[in-house]
């Protein structure tokens, strides 16, 4: 048997690290994670997780880098299955609403509500926060079809969004699925009034 480099073995435990560091945020909140919490998740030593992560902060920070692009992955992935027709519009408004659901939106609040008094979270946060946004205003607008020079388009594209993350919000105490369903449907129909005749061409 061949055995693993050490290279990527290397890539592997941080990797390791750092998802467990997600799943252990989400799980605990920030106060209730510490290295060596992260550590015994992952299933390696201490001292193994603070080579590659001196701090509880280094590896919190590679975490949110990864949150960030598992974020933008699934998007893009939803957004691979978009169907053609008059569905289309309730589609992305029902995949946009609920990708503000699951443990990676529950680790993400968590880190933001530390960040709101941590400097340091807060500069790590904020410019990966914008980039996922930017994305996702991207492939929203991309999906529905639509022209943003026209007036109020990019609000409502916007405006969906946020509409997404409040629902997420609420879905955090209680499973607000069947509430979010009938959102879906209303919110695809003011969609369909507001954006008709803003098509790209």
């Amino acid at each position: 048997m061949l055995r693993e480099p050490q290279q990527e073995r290397s890539r592997t435990t941080r990797r390791r690290l750092i998802e467990a560091a997600m799943d252990c945020i989400g799980e605990r909140g920030w106060h209730g994670v510490t290295v060596a919490v992260i550590a015994e998740r992952a299933g390696v030593s201490r001292g193994a997780a603070q080579h590659h992560f001196p701090t509880r902060e280094s590896l919190v920070a590679a975490a949110v880098e990864l949150l960030g692009e598992a974020q933008l992955d699934e998007l893009r992935t939803r957004a691979a299955g978009s169907p053609g027709g008059s569905s289309r519009i309730e589609w992305v408004v029902e995949m946009l609403l609920t990708l503000y659901t699951g443990p990676m939106f529950r680790a993400a609040l968590q880190l933001w509500a530390v960040a709101s008094t941590d400097d340091q979270l807060r500069d790590v946060l904020v410019p990966l926060e914008a980039r996922v946004g930017r994305e996702a205003h991207r492939v929203a607008v991309e999906l529905l079809g639509v022209d943003e020079a026209q007036p109020g388009v990019r609000e409502l594209v916007q405006a969906t969004l946020d509409l997404g993350r409040g629902l997420g919000l609420a879905n955090l105490l209680t499973d607000d699925t069947r509430r979010r369903e009938q959102i879906v449907r209303e919110w695809a129909r003011t969609l369909e009034s507001r954006l008709a005749g803003t098509e790209q061409v």
